[in-house]
């Protein structure tokens, strides 16, 4: 892979330029180390904008018992024999029968457990330590007439078998481990600071509820919930059903301790005849077409219920042969040798037929389920297993999947607020003895609070006209681009067979002329040979190039591309990283189901981001009246890491950092993107001092191009938005990642650091707000920042887009820190304000584009890895040395500054 270095630039840029060689390459020294920071607490409210009642979907909480004290324990559970055995998925069954065996020994004290290792009472117990000997009953399965193994010996079913058991002895440890005292609540609804954490008593009240949930049969996930009902299950496809459940937690809030309780959804396999999942799953119309290879890697570890027994199994593989060919051991009684015992191989076919009375049909020439033990098979016919339900699907769904989910799970606002009230009804039982014990009742209402719908900033289009969004909308009827870009050499390439190429450059060419873009005639327009259609999508592109090659003579502008498909066509990425890494030539990708104005004029806008244009500017980011930052040189950072998929722990996370340019512009933006260990939230290459002394960061390629790009100024200030970070991170963004942005600017020889104002924007969260008495979501611009907002923390909720369909969600902004020193109305019009100047949207973004533009350039150029071969990749070594992280190349000079993820 080509490596353009991103320290070129420093050549170009004299003020900036790297410190002298014989400093430290590793410039943590105490001198350049910057003191830790805090997150600030509130700095005031906001004012402006039209008032408005709304609802928010937390329910208030009274504590009537302030002074009750949690008293942790810690729970150790051994076998018999003293080894350590892992919690999960018996420790719920095992201490509920430790405390009907053992109840007086613990003095009759209920207790909230977590599932795993930790177990809390209100008060203490009698003792500080206990050691019970727990006694588990579980039904016998591998003994039975039904359920064949290598060296299993049927019985007949007697009324003795049916009620055999198997016992099992564990030792089980409690011990006690902390106090965590009620009050500590109380104090953080003060906003006062204590020696002990809030966090850890919410916990235990969570921990009540999912409790709570588990006693009733449900699937928990994380503090989420769901019910086993079938009124609750959608078919999504694949074998795949979503499950509508409820997300429950306490929360601190200025009008005192609340509950949000939201509805949720999670993935779940379709439970019922394992054979039809395999169908469904594979896509197949008959089990000759199943790939068995393929349904034993899904099925493993899943639990199946033998339906002629009504027991459950977990599947550890299948069998080597058909059901009518699988031989096993069985022990019987030999009436010609005086009864005594020997072993005869059978069928699993015939034993059913003749020892079961099951005659096997649909299942007689597939696979067995193994479901017993490596060194003892025990095999299941395919047609006498049902897969158990609320097994969580763990894989990433389809593209047709996720869509079918999102579309079938969504609710209008007053459906959910009905939904939700009936689940604080059915959920929130007070007569819990942990809630009991603390006094803790919950209201039935929604909380009622205030917003305000701030106004719409006015935009500036073509021919200096204004442009004034209505309810987070604005098009480009009749008016035309502010800064168009001119197109003289250009190609496209058609890797669909559906459309003409002719056509669509016709089109393009005359909307552009539209909008305000001069579109030569392209040079060249290029078919796919048929011939390759079926080859590999890396093949395809590369001998699309080939055919491209030999008809340009010039350097390309841009190069159209008609995809086959329209969302997550295989050729996209291979074709993303032909043009901008190898070829570096901005392209831009189109797989129309309708050619309409509308549709080109939306491909346009990219087009004329992606070359440099500007397609609107914020009215007064154009006059250079932009409060605070027309008066001070100031940055924008957006800040945002992707993360593979579920269960692939092996893809990379890509992290993205874009920063502002050409200030005091706020509507254009650069692109820095590296890999990173999988699933590591905080971004590791912002400073990356090297061996030979330079810094080969993501934030000094930015700091040098804002310093380029903006007639030689330097940034005073830097606003940085981060997206995707939980509260518990919060203090890394600040003493981790805010101090690589500090090292990576005194690398440059700077001793002034900049003034900085950190953010944090949530979507990722369960509060939702509502009209109070009407039927729509609230409008664009909507803003809360009290009763329901963190009652110390500077935190608001903003609805910055229209909602159309569904319930809309605000995006929740922490400020950590804020040196810059907006005021609160200050900040949250700006915040606002970057909701719109999205270059590629006529709506306001519910995020801000900073954010929206990290996300996309995370994508795209994630796009450019195989992640199905990482091995081809050039790769360097992770932390632990011994795992290997595939690269992203270096874009080069001639597309790394533009807007290519537009």
């Amino acid at each position: 892979m080509e490596k353009v270095p991103g320290i070129e630039e420093s050549s170009e840029s004299p003020a900036l330029s790297p410190p002298p060689p014989d400093l430290p390459p590793n410039m943590e020294t105490e001198q350049t180390a910057h003191a830790n920071y805090s997150i600030i607490s509130r700095q005031g409210v906001g004012s402006t904008g039209i008032r408005k009642p709304l609802l928010a979907n937390l329910f208030k909480v009274s504590v009537n018992a302030p002074d009750a004290i949690f008293f942790q324990y810690s729970v150790t559970i051994a076998s018999e024999d003293k080894r350590a055995i892992e919690s999960k998925g018996i420790g719920r069954k095992l201490i509920d029968k430790l405390y009907q065996t053992y109840s007086s020994e613990l003095g009759g004290k209920r207790y909230a457990y977590d599932g795993d290792r930790t177990l809390y009472t209100v008060g203490p117990l009698p003792s500080n330590k206990f050691e019970f000997e727990v006694l588990l009953e579980e039904s016998f399965a591998k003994h039975s007439a039904e359920n064949p193994g290598a060296n299993g010996s049927p019985r007949k079913e007697t009324k003795r078998s049916k009620h055999s058991f198997q016992s099992k002895i564990f030792m089980v440890e409690i011990s006690f481990a902390a106090k965590i005292p009620l009050q500590s609540i109380a104090l953080a609804l003060k906003g006062v600071e204590s020696n002990t954490n809030s966090q850890d008593a919410l916990r235990v009240l969570d921990i009540v509820l999912r409790q709570q949930a588990a006693n009733r049969g449900c699937l928990l996930v994380r503090q989420s919930f769901f019910h086993d009902d079938l009124r609750n299950f959608t078919d999504v496809g694949g074998g795949v059903t979503g499950v509508q459940g409820f997300h429950s937690s306490f929360r601190p809030t200025q009008g005192g301790l609340s509950l949000n309780m939201d509805v949720s959804t999670t993935i779940i396999l379709k439970p019922g005849p394992v054979i039809d999942f395999l169908l469904s799953n594979q896509n197949v119309k008959e089990a000759r077409y199943i790939d068995w290879a393929k349904a034993k890697k899904m099925l493993k570890n899943l639990r199946v219920r033998a339906t002629h027994r009504n027991q459950e199994f977990k599947i550890s593989g299948l069998s080597e042969k058909p059901c009518i060919q699988q031989l096993f051991s069985m022990k019987v009684r030999n009436v010609d040798n005086n009864n005594g015992v020997e072993t005869v191989d059978i069928t699993v076919y015939e034993y059913f037929a003749k020892h079961c009375g099951i005659q096997l049909n649909s299942s007689a020439y597939l696979p067995c389920l193994d479901v017993g033990k490596p060194k003892r098979p025990n095999y299941l016919p395919l047609e006498l297993s049902s897969l158990v339900s609320l097994q969580r699907y763990t894989k990433a769904l389809s593209p047709t999947q996720r869509a079918s989910l999102v579309e079938k799970s969504r609710q209008k606002p007053q459906e959910r607020i009905k939904i939700l009230m009936n689940a604080v009804g059915n959920y929130c039982n007070h007569d819990d003895p942990i809630l009991a014990a603390c006094g803790i009742s919950i209201e039935k209402q929604l909380t009622q609070v205030e917003g305000r719908v701030l106004e719409a900033p006015k935009l500036m289009v073509g021919k200096n006209e204004d442009c004034l969004p209505y309810s987070g909308r604005w098009n480009f009827n009749k008016k035309t681009l502010l800064k168009p870009s001119h197109i003289n050499v250009w190609a496209v390439v058609n890797f669909s067979a559906r459309w003409d190429t002719s056509y669509i450059s016709r089109e393009l060419i005359k909307c552009g002329m539209s909008k305000g873009i001069n579109i030569g005639r392209p040079y060249s327009l290029i078919e796919e040979e048929s011939t390759y259609r079926k080859s590999n999508p890396i093949a395809r592109v590369e001998k699309m190039f080939e055919l491209l090659k030999s008809r340009l003579n010039k350097e390309p502008e841009l190069i159209l591309c008609v995809l086959p498909e329209r969302k997550h066509c295989d050729i996209y990425g291979p074709w993303k990283k032909k043009c901008l890494s190898e070829f570096g030539v901005v392209t831009q990708c189109i797989a129309p189901l309708k050619i309409t104005d509308q549709y080109l004029t939306n491909v346009l806008l990219k087009i004329n981001s992606k070359l440099g244009g500007i397609n609107s500017l914020l009215k007064m980011e154009h006059s250079g009246h932009l409060p605070p930052i027309k008066d001070v040189a100031t940055m924008i950072l957006g800040m945002d890491v992707s993360h593979g998929s579920p269960g692939r722990s092996d893809i990379p996370s890509i992290a993205a950092v874009v920063g502002s340019r050409c200030w005091p512009l706020i509507s254009r933006y650069r692109a820095s993107v590296r890999t990173q260990s999988s699933k590591v939230e905080m971004i590791d290459a912002l400073y990356k001092p090297l061996d030979n002394g330079n810094d080969d960061g993501i934030i000094r390629e930015l700091l040098l191009d804002f310093y380029d790009s903006s007639n030689g100024c330097k940034p005073d200030q830097i606003i940085v938005f981060r997206d995707g970070v939980s509260e518990s991170q919060f203090e890394q963004v600040l003493n981790i990642e805010l101090n690589q942005i500090i090292k990576a600017y005194q690398h440059l020889g700077e001793v002034n650091v900049p003034k900085f104002t950190v953010i944090v924007a949530q979507k990722n969260h369960h509060t939702k707000l509502f009209l109070d008495n009407d039927m729509k979501n609230v409008p664009p611009g909507t803003v809360v920042d009290t009763k329901i907002v963190h009652p110390r923390n500077y935190d608001f909720y903003m609805c910055s887009h229209a909602g159309i369909i569904g319930t809309s969600r605000p995006v929740h902004y922490h400020v950590l820190l804020d040196e810059i020193g907006f005021s609160a109305d200050g900040l949250q019009n700006m915040i606002h304000s970057l909701c719109y100047v999205n270059q590629r949207s006529t709506t306001a973004t519910s995020i801000v584009a900073p954010i929206c533009y990290a996300h996309l350039a995370a994508a795209q150029m994630g796009q450019f890895l195989n992640f199905d071969d990482l091995s081809e990749t050039s790769s360097s070594l992770t932390s632990e040395g011994n795992v290997p992280i595939p690269e992203l190349p270096r874009l080069p000079k001639s597309v790394r500054s533009s807007m290519f993820f537009c």
